[in-house]
């Protein structure tokens, strides 16, 4: 841990331009606070910029150009899951913002020998319930696990395709608990497409904002097991993958059947065209309720202004090119075309362990 420390003090100091002697001071201390406790605390700066760097390091993601936008909401002096739980419900109001999205990370105890640690088994603080029926799934299928898991410990969801589920959560080995969400704090968007009429009578809408909650963000050799963040979504997150992976919600055949398109053959390219449609909805739904949203093409564009500004602070961009790459159309933008060294740098953000599995 104190090799990782130096490391990431003497990077973060240099970029925050913190001075030699206050480098030489904070290391110090540091190393004599981990040979006496096993850990050591981070101030708010290093936390701050920690999260930062984070993003900026994370392979998968392609938005990395406003890294040094990013909220840090400081939560460590949260003791009691209703403390929590109530920070939890405050970064989606505050993160949803009226739907000018702001990028916001919430970050609570470390993993240390003291104890406070934080776990939420949610993979999103907003996701949708996935019901197993005799006759399919109602819902979403990748929530199947934890609706279990939630409606075995009391909750009661509507049983429709679109129930948000509750917060679950535990500290250190205490039980876990669950709390509701409160439905004025969550913004969704009924989706409808530019010309067809019929797609408003599909039903369907999303929540505005993806807030990450089940992994675990390192700063420096501290590890903080609960530290959920958002973005803002790209389009084609929710008409390429959860409206349209068949593991999902499957909507591709309902799409193009209602296009009128012929789905008993490949050659006819229905997928790809109730694709399209697909997503063209997602759009301008968001932006005729002014929520924030980039489609692929923009993200790609604002990509490679993060890979120019990081090359003039003698940085290397890494990544991990089966995610920059977009669901649709990828070729067509210039990420397709580049390659990039899949290596993990700290701080960074990985997956733990499944605390329900």
């Amino acid at each position: 841990m104190i090799k990782q420390a130096e490391q990431f003090l003497e990077q973060c100091y240099k970029e925050l331009g913190k001075t030699e002697t206050e480098l030489r001071e904070r290391t110090g201390a540091v190393t004599k606070e981990i040979e006496d406790t096993g850990s050591y605390t981070h101030t708010y700066e290093e936390l701050e910029y920690g999260a930062k760097m984070a993003w900026r390091n994370s392979n998968r993601c392609i938005g990395r150009l406003f890294w040094n936008r990013l909220e840090v909401k400081d939560q460590r002096h949260l003791d009691t899951e209703e403390e929590v739980a109530g920070a939890l419900r405050e970064h989606i109001h505050e993160a949803t913002n009226g739907g000018r999205i702001q990028s916001t990370i919430s970050i609570f105890k470390p993993k240390t020998v003291a104890g406070g640690e934080v776990k939420i088994w949610n993979h999103q603080l907003l996701r949708y319930a996935g019901y197993e029926t005799d006759g399919g799934i109602i819902g979403d299928p990748d929530s199947v696990a934890l609706t279990k898991k939630a409606l075995d410990m009391g909750w009661k969801g509507a049983g429709t395709s679109f129930d948000i589920l509750p917060h679950i959560l535990h500290i250190d080995d205490r039980e876990p608990v669950w709390y509701d969400v409160p439905e004025d704090i969550i913004l969704e968007i009924p989706l409808r497409h530019p010309e067809y009429e019929w797609f408003r009578e599909l039903g369907l809408h999303w929540y505005a904002v993806p807030i990450i909650s089940d992994m675990r963000l390192e700063i420096g050799g501290v590890d903080y097991t609960c530290a959920p963040f958002n973005g803002w979504y790209m389009e084609t997150e929710i008409g390429a993958r959860n409206f349209a992976d068949e593991f999902r919600y499957n909507l591709l055949p309902v799409v193009a059947e209602k296009m009128g398109l012929d789905t008993n053959r490949n050659s006819s390219l229905w997928k790809d065209r109730a694709l399209l449609e697909l997503n063209q909805a997602v759009l301008y739904s968001f932006q005729q309720d002014g929520v924030s949203l980039v489609d692929h093409h923009t993200a790609a564009q604002q990509f490679q202004v993060f890979q120019r500004n990081e090359h003039k602070q003698e940085r290397q961009v890494t990544g991990d090119w089966t995610w920059l790459n977009p669901p649709v159309s990828p070729a067509t933008t210039p990420v397709f075309h580049q390659s990039f060294e899949d290596r993990m740098d700290s701080p960074n953000y990985f997956y733990q362990k499944c605390p329900f599995s």
